[in-house]
């Protein structure tokens, strides 16, 4: 049971729990937000508000139906990628969750990496919906798995891959066991840390791999015997490494994420420094709150 904790702590409130918020200017896209050349002002992962579109290319005028009559002919394969994948993120900023999965499926077989880590992250966010049954999640989570091993295949450069193949892992760890999740947490880091290398400004790998090393450094000294028993060598870390990735992602893209600032602020507590504890916690209280998560923060 105590082994179960080791892993909740990690999985659950390390990636599953991990939905960024965004600030204006930016789209939910590759880097949890993928930014593109027309601008927007949206709302954050979970939240379901709407997303005020200031700059649209002539895709995303189409209707949704319009567009599934276009993907039933053979006009689709006229269509322009990065008209299609800008659509894709534009229903993806207005939490358009069952159309944008819809429209991605259509891509299903390609070999492009930009549509399969598009599709593995729409069919994480489906298996997400709180009226999601059971079978129907664990079936979209594997599905998501699955997507995102083919984009990381197709692309190994693809820093957005290696995200998504790194959440959606950790993902499959709730149907396969506790073993199978301590042995997946080394993986996850691993592929956590080539996103951040091929993109040091992705501000919300930076932030995951912090929670990933604030959840180990946390874990008491009896957890880790338990996790031992379990698995030779279990993960650690330190809260000065989770605070060095904390910061780095508050450095590459400031006040991004409220969450981001309780936990330096958590972490500067179990560092034992009260008065940088504080600043943080102030920031994370005075945070504007647009989601449920932020006034959970």
């Amino acid at each position: 049971m105590m082994a179960g904790r080791v892993l909740t702590r990690f999985v659950n409130r390390s990636l599953l729990e991990v939905a960024v918020g965004a600030k204006g200017g930016r789209i939910r896209g590759s880097n949890r937000f993928f930014r593109t050349s027309a601008s927007w002002i949206v709302g954050a992962l979970g939240s379901r508000r709407a997303a005020f579109l200031l700059g649209l290319p002539v895709l995303s005028g189409l209707s949704y139906q319009a567009l599934r009559k276009l993907q039933s002919s053979a006009v689709v394969c006229a269509l322009n990628k990065d008209e299609v994948l800008e659509h894709a993120d534009y229903l993806y900023s207005c939490a358009d969750t069952e159309k944008l999965y819809q429209l991605l499926l259509q891509y299903k077989d390609s070999e492009d990496a930009e549509f399969l880590w598009r599709l593995a992250r729409a069919s994480r966010d489906l298996s997400l919906l709180p009226d999601t049954d059971t079978g129907r999640k664990k079936q979209l989570t594997f599905e998501a798995f699955e997507y995102a091993k083919r984009a990381l295949e197709r692309d190994d450069k693809c820093f957005a891959a290696h995200k998504w193949y790194a959440i959606c892992l950790s993902d499959t760890g709730e149907f396969e066991g506790v073993k199978v999740k301590i042995g997946n947490s080394y993986i996850i880091r691993e592929h956590l840390e080539r996103s951040i290398e091929l993109n040091p400004k992705d501000a919300t790998s930076l932030h995951i791999l912090g929670y990933w090393c604030f959840a180990f450094a946390e874990l008491p000294w009896y957890q880790r015997k338990v996790a031992a028993v379990i698995f030779s060598t279990p993960p650690t870390s330190t809260f000065e490494e989770a605070l060095e990735f904390f910061l780095k992602a508050e450095k590459v893209d400031p006040n991004f994420y409220s969450k981001n600032l309780l936990m330096l602020g958590k972490t500067y507590i179990a560092m034992k420094d009260k008065e940088k504890a504080i600043h943080w916690l102030t920031r994370a209280k005075e945070y504007p709150i647009h989601t449920l998560e932020d006034k959970e923060v």
